[in-house]
């Protein structure tokens, strides 16, 4: 690993987050000039933009440099580890927080658009911390796309290559020759899919503070909200606007990519999206079915809509409280924040793309145990899958589910809770989707959360975004050697 190059390039993208904190800077100036939030990011970005620049023009780096896959993992890794201890800053230097570890909780949070929350009363804060919250979130969606697409390939490492080896549904190449022109447009159709439900939210009824917030939130799917009912504070309209976008927030961003170049087509040609949808209506179905039936729910279509799409999209916005449903409608609750939205979106959880793949490869070994000499190859959306991909692919199973197991075991010895409790803190932490069952509950929050219990929940939040191989690789010693 080319250490000073690393450090160089971290250096660079926390320069870029400075800026970015100027934004919240404005909102707490407006609100109040003289208060300890204002120091709080004043302080803050001075520290970042003295690092950085310090890092950048003393820690020259070598252009002619042959960087290396694990240079590129690395700095994926690392930037999210330093990014998410340098956002933490504002929340502890306000007093916010009394310790560090609750502030860089709820930035890790942000940043891998978990929506995890120590806050027991968010409607307190002050608004540019909320701000700032949420706008975590909003980088954290697109940024890792961003980080494997546009800025690996700039220093001579094949972005797009190590995505689709991790994330397989994410089809880049043919969406434009240049890997770096495919990034731009990708953040072009984020950006305007936001601006576009901002001005929806308005429409609405909300504030321009609300909408914003509630916009990064959503369109990251990421949850975090500036009311403490979250999105059953507002009115039917605005929820009904929120599941749609946060659909679209789970499809692969190529498909919107090929949409808007005309070939509205490719949403129906592709297998994933296909099974994406199929799945929705099914488990809307099944909600709707059973809430009516029970009588759960004043209004169940709505609500079953809308936890559906909030739940598989590991957005983990709510309007009610579903710890208190049926035990069939939790345990499918668990199964979706496991499967999460499709590859290339900004949704967590293990992906559809993997899911399907596996139930093929399933399918291909119980065949070739009858006709053990018959050519097989996995298929999706007619095209043939490498052998190496699907061993990635099994690969992330086994890893996955280990984090998952090891997660709730500690979780239980630490926290001593309950097993739904702990089970669900590991699925919410390594999905990135924010609410579980029980004591962490629709309701509920992560306040009482131990530090260690905390610090296990960070990893497997980091872990689980980061795609496990780029965090994880951090903790092999032989990464390190040059």
């Amino acid at each position: 690993m080319h250490k000073r190059f690393v450090f160089n390039i971290i250096s660079r993208i926390l320069l870029i987050v400075c800026f970015v904190m100027l934004i919240p800077l404005g909102w707490a100036l407006y609100d109040n000039p003289n208060s300890r939030e204002v120091n709080a990011f004043v302080e803050t970005i001075c520290l970042g933009f003295f690092v950085s620049l310090i890092a950048i023009f003393s820690v020259r780096i070598n252009k002619k440099i042959k960087v290396s896959v694990k240079d590129g993992l690395a700095i994926v890794g690392l930037s999210w580890v330093f990014l998410s201890l340098f956002g933490a800053l504002p929340l502890y230097l306000s007093g916010v927080v009394p310790h560090f570890t609750d502030a860089f909780f709820e930035t890790v949070s942000g940043f891998t658009t978990t929506g995890a929350t120590i806050f027991t009363d968010v409607e307190v804060l002050p608004r540019g911390i909320l701000f700032w919250r949420s706008l975590t979130q909003w980088i954290g969606g697109m940024g890792i796309i961003v980080l494997y697409v546009a800025i690996l390939p700039a220093l001579g490492v094949s972005g797009f290559q190590l995505y689709k080896a991790e994330a397989p549904g994410l089809n880049i190449e043919r969406s434009e020759p240049r890997v770096k022109e495919t990034a731009k447009n990708l953040w072009i159709i984020y950006l305007s899919l936001s601006l576009l439900l901002a001005a929806l939210f308005m429409a609405g009824g909300m504030d321009v503070f609300e909408a914003l917030c509630h916009t990064f939130a959503t369109m990251s799917t990421g949850g975090f909200s500036t009311h403490n009912a979250s999105m059953g504070a507002f009115s039917p309209f605005i929820q009904w606007v929120t599941i749609v976008f946060m659909f679209l927030a789970g499809i692969n961003f190529a498909l919107h990519f090929q949409a808007i170049r005309g070939k509205p087509n490719k949403y129906f040609k592709n297998e994933e999206f296909i099974v994406y949808l199929l799945a929705t209506i099914l488990l809307i179905a099944v909600f709707g079915v059973i809430l009516h039936a029970t009588h759960y729910s004043v209004a169940p279509l709505r609500e079953s809509v809308f936890q559906v799409v909030s739940i598989l999209t590991t957005t983990g916005f709510t309007t009610a409280d579903f710890d208190m449903w049926p035990n069939t409608l939790r345990f499918l609750m668990l199964l979706m924040m496991v499967v999460g939205g499709c590859g290339g979106s900004t949704a967590g959880g293990m992906k559809i793309i993997r899911m399907l793949l596996a139930v093929k490869i399933s399918f291909r070994s119980v065949f070739q145990a009858a006709l053990p000499n018959a050519v097989m190859p996995i298929r999706i959306s007619d095209k043939a899958i490498t052998e190496k991909v699907v061993s990635t692919v099994l690969t992330y199973f086994a890893i996955f589910i280990f984090l998952f197991f090891i997660g709730a075991i500690l979780f239980l010895a630490i926290e001593g809770c309950s097993l739904e409790t702990a089970t669900s803190a590991s699925i919410s932490a390594l999905s990135n989707i924010g609410p579980g069952l029980d004591a962490i509950g629709a309701t509920k929050n992560f306040a009482w959360v131990s530090m260690p219990g905390k610090w296990l929940l960070i990893f497997l939040m980091l872990a689980g975004r980061l795609e496990l191989y780029s965090f994880l690789m951090l903790f092999i010693f032989s990464s390190w050697k040059r």
